[in-house]
C-alpha cells in the first residue's frame, strides 16, 4: 500500500439514521461534523457481454453477492448502496444487505459513464461526503481491503484512493506504417530485457473500487487531488466481462473469495428442509396405496459428513409438506436428526436459545418463500439449483444440484470446506501473533 440532473432530488431511508460504525472517531471534517461514508455498487440490468450478469451465480453465490458482502462486513460504511435500474437485482441488493438506488433512465443507457450515475446518486443524497464505488465484477475482494484503503482517507487526508494490481508484463506500441503493422517498445529496452527480479513492474488499475470525496464527485472527478493508490495482491485482482472470463473466476473465488468467514468459524448448527431439499419435493404412490419419497444416499453421507465434525443436523417438515409424518419420521431414524415440525423464525429462534446459539452459528437449508427470513439471517445458507426465485434471491450459496439429486451433500461439503478454511485462517493468525 503506498501513497504516490434535473431530477428533484430525494433522500432514501435510513440514510441520516445509520449508527456511528467502528472509525466513526476518525471521520470528523474540518467543520467537526463526522463525515459519512457510503459504498456504492453500479449494477445496470443492461449487460450487452453477460445478460443481468451482476445477479448471474458465481461459485453458487450471485455476483453481486460477493462484493456487498464485503463491503457489509468490512463495517466502515455509513451506508451500503446498489444503484440499478432492474427489479430483480435490486431483490438480490436487499437480500444481501444493501440499499437500492433506483437509477434514472438518463443514466441507465449503454453510452453513460460510472461517474454520471455516481453524480447522480451524489446529488441525491447530500448527506453522503465519501463514496467508495466498488464494481460488482471483482468478486475477489475483502474487507480488509476496503478498510486499509479508507484510512488512507481518514487518517492520512487522502482525497481519492483507487486500486491497482502490479504487473510485470512488458508492453508495446503498435505503429502503422506504408500500410503495414510494426511495433516500437513502451517500458522496456529489447537489448536489455531485465529479469522479473530486478524489475519492480508497473502499477495497473485492477478496477476494484474507487474512493473520492464528494467535492471531487462534484467537479466530474474519481481520481484526482491528494491522491493515493491501494496495492492489491495478484490473487485478488479478478475482473469478469466476458464469458470467457467466467470459469477461470469462478476457479479463483473459490480460493481467494471472501466467504464472511469469521461467521463460520463456530458453525454448529444446520437446520435442512426435507421437501425440496432431501426430497424432490414429489410423493410417490405403490400399487398398494402406500406413500414413498426418493432420497438420495449422498445427501445422507453428506449429513454424516457435518455430523462428524461436529455440526448438529435437525430436519425439518411443514404440515403442508407431501411428505407425510411417517415418512419424515423414517429420515430421521435414517440420519439420526431430530425432526421438528412447522418450523419458522420464531421456532428457529426458540431451537437457539436453549443451544446459547447466535445466527452466525446457524446454517439453513430451504427451498421457498417460507424459508426466506430464515435464509437470509443464518450464517450461512443454501438452496437446492431448482429453488425459486424468492429463495435463491435470499440465499447465500445456491446449489449447482437440485432437491434431492445431491443438492444437501453439496452444500454439506461447501459448509466443510468454509470450515477448513476459517479453521486454518484462526492458525495463521495465531502463528503471526506467536512470532511478533
Amino acid at each position: 500500500m503506498s501513497a504516490s440532473s434535473d431530477q428533484k432530488k430525494r433522500s432514501f431511508p435510513g440514510i441520516e439514521d445509520v449508527g456511528d460504525p467502528p472509525m466513526a472517531k476518525k471521520r470528523v471534517g474540518e467543520a467537526g461534523k463526522r463525515r459519512h461514508i457510503a459504498a456504492l455498487i453500479l449494477a445496470r440490468g443492461g449487460s450487452k457481454g453477460i445478460p443481468l450478469k451482476n445477479i448471474k451465480m458465481l461459485a453458487g453465490v450471485p455476483l453481486l453477492g460477493w462484493v456487498v458482502r464485503a463491503a457489509v462486513d468490512s463495517g466502515v460504511f455509513d451506508s451500503v448502496w446498489v444503484s440499478t435500474d432492474h427489479d430483480e437485482i435490486g431483490k438480490v441488493a436487499e437480500a444481501w444487505g444493501a440499499k437500492v438506488h433506483r437509477r434514472s433512465t438518463e443514466v441507465s443507457k449503454d453510452s453513460t459513464s460510472s461517474l454520471e450515475t455516481i453524480q447522480e446518486f451524489a446529488g441525491l443524497n447530500p448527506a453522503v461526503d465519501v463514496v467508495c464505488n466498488i464494481q460488482a465484477t471483482s468478486p475477489c475482494l475483502h474487507p480488509h481491503h476496503l478498510k486499509e484503503a479508507l484510512a488512507l482517507i481518514t487518517q492520512q487526508g487522502h482525497e481519492s484512493v483507487f486500486s491497482v494490481v502490479r504487473r510485470h508484463n512488458f508492453r508495446w506500441l503498435e505503429v502503422k506504417k506504408g500500410g503495414g503493422a510494426c511495433t516500437e517498445p513502451l517500458n522496456l529496452n529489447p537489448a536489455k530485457r531485465p529479469r522479473r527480479q530486478d524489475w519492480a513492474g508497473e502499477l495497473i488499475e485492477n478496477g476494484s473500487f474507487y474512493f473520492a470525496t464528494r467535492q471531487l464527485i462534484e467537479k466530474g472527478l474519481l481520481q484526482g487531488g491528494k491522491m493515493a493508490y491501494y496495492e492489491m495482491l495478484p490473487e485478488y485482482s479478478v475482473d469478469i466481462d466476458v464469458d470467457i472470463d467466467w470459469p477461470v473466476a469462478e476457479q479463483r473465488v473459490l480460493r481467494f473469495g471472501y466467504f464472511g468467514m469469521d461467521k463460520l468459524e463456530v458453525l454448529k448448527l444446520l437446520l435442512c428442509n426435507v421437501s425440496g431439499c432431501l426430497t424432490d419435493g414429489q410423493l410417490y404412490m405403490s400399487a398398494g396405496g402406500e406413500d414413498m419419497v426418493s432420497v438420495n444416499v449422498r445427501d445422507e453421507i453428506g449429513i454424516r459428513m457435518l455430523q462428524r465434525e461436529g455440526v448438529e443436523v435437525i430436519l425439518i417438515c411443514s404440515s403442508g409438506s407431501p411428505v407425510s409424518q411417517a415418512l419424515a419420521d423414517r429420515l430421521s431414524q435414517r440420519t439420526g436428526c431430530e425432526l421438528k415440525q412447522d418450523v419458522g423464525l420464531s421456532q428457529v429462534e426458540a431451537l437457539m436459545k436453549p443451544r446459547k446459539l447466535a445466527w452466525k452459528e446457524v446454517a439453513y437449508m430451504g427451498n421457498d418463500e417460507e424459508d426466506v427470513d430464515c435464509l437470509t439471517l443464518a450464517g450461512l445458507s443454501g438452496v437446492p439449483r431448482d429453488a425459486p426465485v424468492v429463495a435463491l434471491n435470499a440465499t447465500k450459496y445456491a446449489c449447482h444440484s437440485g432437491a434431492g439429486q445431491g443438492a444437501v451433500r453439496e452444500f454439506a461439503e461447501h459448509i466443510l470446506l468454509l470450515l477448513r478454511k476459517a479453521k486454518a485462517k484462526m492458525e495463521q493468525d495465531r502463528i503471526r501473533r506467536d512470532m511478533f
